[in-house]
């Protein structure tokens, strides 16, 4: 009696040690996280003007009406110059706000709005700017930009309008739909760079040529209530795309597009997400990283609260072999999966091209990675993929509380290669593979299937 009263002391001291080694292993980076970047109130109010000039007044505010420059808005009309005289009279005078109306269609073709601008300029958008439909006839002055916002400080975009790509017939060049086209890039629809305290609020973005929203080298971004939209099948046009930004918050947000919800890649760092919607898609992705040789550094990143459905994958870490830099510190907690392929993947054999990625020994080093309350359902049998390199293996992976079931009611499972960590709390599948430092353990826990193809992932 007392022998099995001990070992149950000792089995109880050990569990609690462990918890309490998985929970202090990100404590610091978190706490510093967390602390910085708070979710805010949608306190910037929506202006409802009823098309008026320029030159009216509305609560201290000076009107720049897109209509005033000369704007048709009939979706016919070139619109672009309207646009570009109304965005300098607005940039140029304090307190302005640039609207474009409510119940028009503006064509405009590809502009670089540039500042920076007179104190903090409002950008009201409640009509729909539209693209023009066919690759060509774009400038080739701007190849790989539709909409671009660049240098401005302390602006807000917001409204209840729409920006539309037209993005058909792109998607119907692309190699990625017909492997018979040539490979090209294709215009981002909508991008703020080398900006800092921007709001982007309410609008909605939709059938990009490509990515349909891009935040680039830029800090303090808060997203709220946006709305990104593209077919299931349109081909790289992920929903929201940060790179080089720092103290980002999205919130509140619904996403469904051809590529990521969600996709954060180098030189990007405490990014905060909460209540996002993502579906269709490729789910919310960190990467990819480490393409060609190059560095790729992602930090401190929270998914607090989040839907995905019928995604390709859910919560995604994609890193080309061949790379160095690292991902760390990273977050996923309170997400719901509906039907979800691959709803955690680890994936540092990430491979998006037409021909096999050479086997390379350097790897983006991935670590400090916790899973927190993940449930639902997967479409494929592992619902967990820990797929690291050889090398530079994957450690300091946490998961508490995670219930993934096969959609079809069968049992789901793990899938680890040269990855360690830390499981506790509920786990299902079973994540036992996680906790092994030996290789061969690792292994014993691959399904059955010891093929390298299963290393191999390629997005086409």
């Amino acid at each position: 009696m007392g022998k099995t009263v001990f070992i149950s002391v000792l089995v109880m001291l050990l569990l609690v040690f462990h918890v309490r080694a998985a929970e202090d292993i990100l404590s610091d980076n978190f706490d510093v996280l967390v602390e910085n970047l708070e979710f805010e109130d949608d306190e910037t109010e929506l202006y409802d003007f009823d098309m008026p000039s320029w030159s009216s007044q509305h609560g201290g505010k000076i009107l720049v009406n897109v209509d005033s420059f000369g704007a048709a808005g009939d979706g016919v009309s070139d619109d672009t110059k309207a646009f570009e005289s109304a965005w300098t009279q607005a940039c140029s005078t304090a307190k302005s706000v640039l609207l474009v109306p409510p119940g028009r269609t503006y064509l405009v073709n590809a502009t670089r709005f540039n500042g920076p601008c007179s104190g903090k300029l409002i950008i009201q958008i409640d009509g729909t700017i539209v693209a023009p439909d066919d690759p060509k006839n774009w400038d080739p002055k701007s190849p790989r930009n539709w909409l671009s916002f660049s240098n401005i400080a302390g602006a807000t975009f917001q409204g209840r309008g729409v920006i539309d790509g037209s993005g058909h017939k792109w998607w119907a060049a692309s190699c990625k739909k017909n492997k018979t086209n040539p490979c090209v890039g294709a215009p981002s629809a909508f991008t703020i760079d080398h900006s800092s305290a921007i709001k982007v609020k309410g609008l909605t973005f939709q059938n990009s040529q490509q990515m349909n929203f891009v935040i680039s080298h830029c800090d303090a971004v808060r997203i709220f209530s946006v709305l990104v939209s593209s077919p299931e099948d349109s081909p790289n046009t992920d929903g929201i795309h940060l790179t080089g930004s720092t103290n980002v918050v999205i919130q509140n947000s619904k996403i469904g597009t051809g590529d990521d919800c969600v996709s954060i890649v180098n030189a990007s760092s405490n990014i905060k997400m909460k209540n996002i919607y993502c579906g269709p898609g490729h789910g919310i992705s960190i990467g990819s990283l480490g393409k060609d040789n190059s560095t790729g550094i992602v930090s401190r990143v929270v998914l607090d609260t989040a839907f995905i459905k019928g995604t390709t994958n859910g919560l995604r870490i994609k890193t080309w072999q061949g790379g160095s830099g690292y991902v760390k510190a990273v977050r996923y907690q309170n997400v719901k999966m509906e039907d979800a392929a691959n709803p955690i993947i680890i994936d540092q054999f990430y491979c998006d091209s037409p021909k096999s990625c050479k086997n390379q020994t350097s790897a983006v080093e991935i670590s400090q990675i916790m899973y927190l309350n993940i449930t639902g359902t997967s479409k494929s049998a592992e619902a967990m993929k820990f797929a690291c390199s050889d090398t530079v293996p994957c450690n300091n992976i946490i998961l508490n509380n995670i219930n993934l079931q096969m959609f079809d009611g069968k049992t789901a499972k793990t899938y680890c290669n040269s990855v360690t960590g830390i499981n506790y709390g509920s786990i299902t599948p079973s994540a036992d593979c996680l906790t092994s430092n030996d290789k061969s353990t690792t292994e014993e826990c691959e399904v059955n299937d010891t093929n390298t193809e299963h290393l191999m992932h390629t997005e086409l």
